[in-house]
């Protein structure tokens, strides 16, 4: 068969090719099952699925501990609500208070306290996840997440804060393996040149899950069975547990594992990711990883994007009702809007992305850091701006609407680019990233909590100090990241271990692409 004259059109793409001349790829790429639903879109839409039951379970607290606290019975001065403005006639909604006379500074540390569980499992299931495989992890987290959901009413009740605590502590536990096993099946299943649009739209379950969480557990608050909020873990616990005995019974670890999936569609993965029907797994190359700068701005994106996202999933709710004085049922569904408007821009945004490097007028570096900086330095000016309209109720909802839907940009930006530097690795890296991520993200609610609390300074001018601060950290850390950032397949990831075929060997024509530390590679992947 000749050389196809698609390949070599396709063999330079700013150093990062699918697989540097290899004929064997564009014959499986010729012959790609043409399916409406391939295996691996199933297993996408399957990761989006849980990726969205994760954070329904995380954020239905937020909206629940509105009507779980008796606003009344807490002592004067200690919840206040914004008395700046000069409209007085929003009235203060205390018409369903709940059962527990907990303050601020105490729904801080029960907001948080998920996040201590969630965060100290994340590098051992990643390190796991690296030489046992993802799918097993994934499926039962989620599944002890799903059932602990069930033990929140009865801890709330009989054990107070503490018994709280305890019991989203260990739902932390579980819901700790879905980003990086998450991210280790991203890398087994979808090849290099759907890897933006298929990124962004498992992790756009996330927006998604908050989307249906924040109003469905409003309308379940108020109308719902055992007092109301009780029925949002119930629900929300009984629509995750099955979610985890599907995912374990339908959905396989990998391509070559798959007992049912179209051969053709099989060496069409396999083929694009490593080079070779046959997947090779070297050892983690810790050293080089702590010495890698492009490593770090991933890093310091992710806990910068996890500081302001937590601040404002946590404590949206809460602001809804002190400042902006919505009822509990119209406060979910507005909490949700700037979720909804960035699961559509998230997915727009990828298509650009693509675009972007697949027309290469921009590099793949280029590409993630303009990107990025429209996911962070967005919703940092959003918050600026929105902490002086305090008193416009419309005018404040759109500009945190307009800026969290800015926030997207984070998924075909930092959020993939542990893709393009190491497809090997890409699951570990996530571990570490998501990881430090969370510890800063933990400290949003404890800071908003305690800030809020203080009853001797006015309501507003201390959210003012919330968003702020959320706000410069986005735009400081999404600097860092445009310094340091790269797009580039690292040589720690070996890629001398993507075999090519004796036979084929012969038919390179050109020079293999350098790779980033100077040295000759085999093959390139692309991370378009």
């Amino acid at each position: 068969m000749p050389f196809r004259r698609s390949s070599l059109k396709h063999r330079h793409r700013d150093g990062h090719v699918l697989v540097w001349n290899q004929r064997h790829l564009q014959e499986s790429l010729d012959q790609e099952p043409k399916r409406c639903f391939a295996t691996r879109y199933f297993v996408t839409f399957m990761l989006f699925l849980g990726m969205a039951n994760a954070y329904v379970m995380r954020t239905n607290m937020s909206v629940a501990i509105v009507a779980m606290v008796n606003h009344t019975a807490i002592k004067s001065g200690e919840e206040e609500y914004d008395d700046e403005c000069g409209d007085r006639d929003i009235p203060i909604d205390d018409s369903q208070d709940g059962e527990f006379p907990w303050n601020a500074a105490l729904q801080g540390y029960i907001l948080s306290s998920f996040f201590y569980g969630y965060v100290i499992t994340q590098i051992p299931f990643g390190i796991l996840a690296k030489k046992y495989g993802s799918l097993r992890f994934l499926g039962y987290g989620m599944l002890i997440n799903s059932v602990f959901a069930f033990l929140v009413p009865v801890a709330a009740r009989e054990g107070g804060v503490w018994g709280l605590c305890a019991v989203r502590f260990i739902q932390g536990l579980g819901e700790g393996p879905i980003v990086p096993c998450t991210h280790a099946m991203l890398a087994k299943w979808i090849p290099p040149n759907e890897r933006s649009r298929m990124g962004a739209a498992v992790y756009a379950g996330a927006q998604f899950g908050t989307i249906i969480s924040m109003p469905l557990s409003g309308l379940l608050a108020e109308y719902g069975f055992d007092g109301g909020w009780p029925s949002i873990f119930y629900v929300f616990g009984i629509v995750g547990t099955v979610w985890s005995i599907a995912f374990l019974i339908f959905v396989y670890e990998d391509p070559s594992t798959h007992p049912k999936i179209d051969e053709r569609e099989k060496k069409y993965i396999n083929e694009s990711l490593w080079g070779t029907d046959v997947i090779k797994s070297p050892p983690i190359p810790f050293k080089s990883i702590v010495k890698s700068l492009p490593f770090y701005a991933i890093l310091f994106a992710h806990m910068g994007h996890n500081y302001g996202y937590e601040t404002l999933m946590t404590e949206l709710p809460t602001y809804m009702k002190q400042v902006l004085r919505f009822s509990l049922k119209s406060n979910g569904l507005l909490s949700s809007l700037p979720y909804l408007a960035m699961w559509l821009l998230s997915m727009f945004i990828s298509v650009i992305a693509d675009w972007m490097i697949s027309s290469k007028r921009f590099s793949l570096t280029a590409t993630r850091k303009i990107i990025n900086s429209i996911g962070q330095y967005g919703p940092g000016l959003a918050l600026i701006a929105a902490s002086y309209t305090g008193c416009d109720r419309a005018l404040t909802l759109a500009i945190l609407t307009i800026g969290v839907g800015l926030n997207g940009g984070i998924y075909s930006g930092f959020k993939i680019n542990h893709l393009d530097l190491t497809p090997r690795f890409a699951g570990f890296l996530m571990s570490i990233t998501n990881c430090s991520a969370n510890l800063a993200g933990l400290l949003a609610p404890i800071a908003a909590g305690n800030l809020i609390s203080d009853p001797s300074k006015p309501v507003m001018g201390q959210w003012q100090i919330v968003f702020f601060i959320a706000a410069f950290v986005y735009i400081i850390c999404g600097t860092f990241y445009n310094i340091f950032g790269s797009g580039e397949r690292q040589f720690w990831d070996n890629p001398s271990e993507d075999e090519q075929k004796p036979a084929l060997e012969s038919t390179s024509t050109t020079n293999p692409p350098r790779l980033s530390n100077g040295s000759s590679a085999p093959r390139a992947i692309s991370s378009s």
